[in-house]
Order: structure tokens, then C-alpha cells, then sequence
């Protein structure tokens, strides 16, 4: 099983929404790395939905349930979707700036692509770096 961060603008489309939706088609990404990383995607994958904008923060899991595809709605072989269906919601979203703070602490989320290439909609996300966002959302502290 591989980790995954997916952003979306929760004003298009939020983590809510994919509660309501149970599942979707994921959609939009246009990036070429980013679009190599979907690629990558595999059914059992886990991935943080990750609201931009003026949130930017993680809020929600989502399972990966299908292969990647070409996207459906567009006439383009590269632009890839995957399926992905909500798992739920973390227990206290988790800021870019909280990561960022924790990061200057004591550099536990170097390497992490959200802060090396922040403006990627798709990227991968390392098991220690699931587990420290995972934990920091359960903490009673932050």
C-alpha cells in the first residue's frame, strides 16, 4: 500500500462532499509530476484530502478503488483520474503550518513534497510522514 496527499478547493469540491458522495471520480489534475504520480496510484492506496486555498490543511482519508484511467469527461490520454471513496474525517485537520512548525522543530517532515514542490495536487507521501500527520490529527495537544 502506498500514501498519497490529494488537494482540492473545498469551495469545488470538499472532503464533506466526498462524504456525501461516498465515492468520485478524482479528477482535474494537470500537472505532468503530478499526473505521473496518479499514474502510480493503486486500488488500496490511502489518501490525505488536503483542502487549499485559505484552509491548507489535511481534513480526510480517502481509499483508492480503481486503477488509474483516462479521464472520461476529456478527449486527452494523459490526463489521468482514479476512483477514490471517503474513509474519514481526521479527528483535528492538520495544517500546513502546523507541519511547517513541527518541521523547524525538529525536521521530521524533510523530504515531505508538500513542502518541497507545494504546488502539486498529487503527491506521494512517505509511511513516516503518513503515521506524524495521522498522529498529529488524534493529539489532544495542538
Amino acid at each position: 500500500m502506498a500514501y498519497w496527499l490529494l488537494k482540492s478547493e473545498p469551495s469545488d469540491y470538499s472532503y464533506d462532499d466526498l462524504i456525501r458522495d461516498r465515492q468520485t471520480i478524482w479528477d482535474g489534475v494537470n500537472n505532468n509530476l503530478a499526473l505521473k504520480y496518479m499514474r502510480t496510484m493503486k486500488p488500496g492506496d490511502l489518501a490525505l484530502i488536503y483542502h487549499t486555498g485559505k484552509e491548507r490543511r489535511a481534513v480526510g482519508i480517502a481509499e483508492v478503488i480503481s486503477n488509474p484511467y483516462p479521464d472520461p469527461a476529456l478527449d486527452e490520454e494523459r490526463r489521468t483520474v482514479v476512483d477514490v471513496k471517503a474513509v474519514r474525517s481526521l479527528p483535528k485537520p492538520v495544517s500546513l503550518k502546523a507541519i511547517k512548525v513541527k518541521n523547524a522543530e525538529d525536521n521530521s517532515f524533510d523530504g515531505f513534497e508538500l513542502l518541497r514542490i507545494g504546488r502539486l495536487s498529487a503527491v506521494p507521501v512517505s509511511e513516516e510522514h503518513w503515521q506524524l500527520i495521522v498522529n498529529m490529527a488524534e493529539a489532544t495537544d495542538n
